[in-house]
């Protein structure tokens, strides 16, 4: 296991410690949150009693095989706790995410959640947003306009693709992949996106004070 690996074990490891019997928790997706979902596979094996809502049929898979019950928002209302990676935290913690493609229900879970948690490495944690492309999920019918329209804000979309063909995401969407440079402004730039016909969600995650907790190579894990 190289160093950015252990990192994000620790990091991931760190956030499922927060989790207490009875809780409801939203379980997040990427490399980082994965390592979150297998230590709470292993806890539920030692008896504590959860239930959770994933936010990817791959996080969802991962939570069945580990034996963690799954419920869904037809049961409940709301979440004690969501525990997700990110592209990038900027040092206001201002937000990234959509790497993975999950973005929508990502931010579906969060918003439902009384508690959330991020998970990163050093890598991801930064001045300002903005190295990182902005995913975006589009509808894919008249998926050329949106793009024409994010290239009107100054933006360069790129569709993103797999096996030469558009990504689809669990929701049956395309994502573009949008590189604004830095990004000084992400309230802003959300708005903007959003009020884009055909524009499903955006991967800026605005204003969500959320707890953050960094891993670094050197094995020092500090929340923030």
């Amino acid at each position: 296991m190289d160093t950015i690996t252990k990192a994000k074990k620790a990091a991931g490891e760190k956030a499922a410690a927060l989790v207490q019997p009875g809780m409801l928790v939203g379980l997040g997706t990427g490399s980082t949150a994965y390592w979150a979902i297998e230590k709470l596979g292993e806890m539920v094996k030692g008896g504590l009693n959860i239930r959770a809502v994933a936010t990817s049929l791959a996080s969802e898979k991962q939570a069945k095989e580990l034996g963690i019950p799954i419920t869904s928002f037809s049961e409940i209302q709301q979440l004690d706790i969501d525990i997700d990676g990110a592209d990038e935290v900027s040092h206001d913690l201002q937000i990234i995410k959509g790497g993975g493609g999950a973005l929508l229900r990502e931010k579906i879970v969060a918003m439902a959640s009384r508690k959330k948690v991020i998970v990163a490495d050093e890598r991801k944690y930064v001045k300002t947003l903005g190295k990182f492309p902005l995913p975006i999920e589009i509808i894919p019918f008249g998926w050329e306009l949106v793009f024409r329209a994010v290239q009107s804000l100054k933006g360069a979309p790129t569709l993103r693709t797999r096996e030469d063909k558009p990504y689809i995401t669990d929701n049956g969407n395309y994502i573009l992949d949008c590189a604004f440079g830095a990004i000084e402004n992400p309230e802003q730039l959300h708005h903007q996106l959003k009020a884009i016909t055909g524009v499903v969600e955006t991967g800026l995650f605005i204003n969500m004070k959320p707890t953050v907790i960094i891993a670094y190579e050197n094995g020092e894990v500090k929340t923030i």
